[in-house]
């Protein structure tokens, strides 16, 4: 079982800071490139395309380490993959840290081989691990994933293809992520990037595997090809 703390701040909402809990429900868009916004990389703004969060990489880490910042370019949350682990995992800590002291909370797959991704959270304080605090479901191709508390059906916020923002300038691969009442939206916004990376990573071994089938099918042909043509 999870700790009592961990329950505690589950049930608070408060998981990063209680500043990013709200007693009303919010609307997040993320996209890439936001070059209107100055951005490179992942970029997040509420309905009225206000800078929320942006995400800036830390280029010389081996790690694929990155950094939450909110519009005034203060590090919120720093997340980083834990090296050489089984189940792909993702630790993400206070500020700009990667100390263990000021770690929050981390994520990594429900299993090491899965055929749909499903993430499994647990809060620094749930040592033990026994059940996961959230649990993320869902297809990122589809955008279509949903973050609930713990293995229950509670959901703490949705996301999906259609967003709130109105925009022209937004690209196609935006999407939209709804935040339930008092749920911790830097807490989401970190489950959704990281969501992203998995979906990356998944995407690449993906093509790999497809190159590989096509290869032996080529090769396949080629040999019926070539035993018919000498017969």
């Amino acid at each position: 079982m999870s700790s009592p703390s961990s329950q505690f701040a589950a049930a608070s909402g408060a998981i990063v800071d209680p500043r990013f809990c709200v007693s009303y429900p919010i609307d997040l868009t993320f996209f890439n490139d936001a070059a209107w916004l100055n951005c490179d990389r992942l970029a997040v703004t509420d309905t009225d395309g206000n800078v929320v969060f942006k995400v800036e990489a830390d280029k010389c880490s081996l790690r694929s380490r990155q950094v939450v910042v909110d519009a005034s370019g203060k590090p919120v949350i720093s997340m980083q993959q834990k090296l050489r682990s089984v189940h792909d995992r993702w630790l993400v800590f206070e500020g700009n840290s990667s100390d263990p002291k000021y770690l929050l909370f981390s994520v990594k797959r429900s299993s090491a081989l899965q055929l749909k991704t499903e993430l499994d959270v647990f809060l620094a304080a749930n040592a033990e691990e026994e059940v996961c605090d959230f649990k993320m479901k869902g297809s990122f191709r589809k955008r279509s994933c949903t973050v609930y508390k713990g293995d229950s059906s509670t959901v703490v916020a949705q996301m999906s293809k259609e967003h709130k923002l109105v925009n022209a300038l937004v690209s196609k691969d935006a999407f939209g992520v709804a935040v339930n009442p008092n749920a911790d939206y830097a807490f989401i916004t970190a489950l959704a990037i990281i969501r992203h990376e998995f979906f990356k990573e998944d995407t690449v071994i993906s093509d790999e595997i497809s190159d590989e089938v096509s290869d032996l099918i080529s090769e396949g042909i080629s040999a019926i090809s070539a035993a018919l043509g000498g017969s």
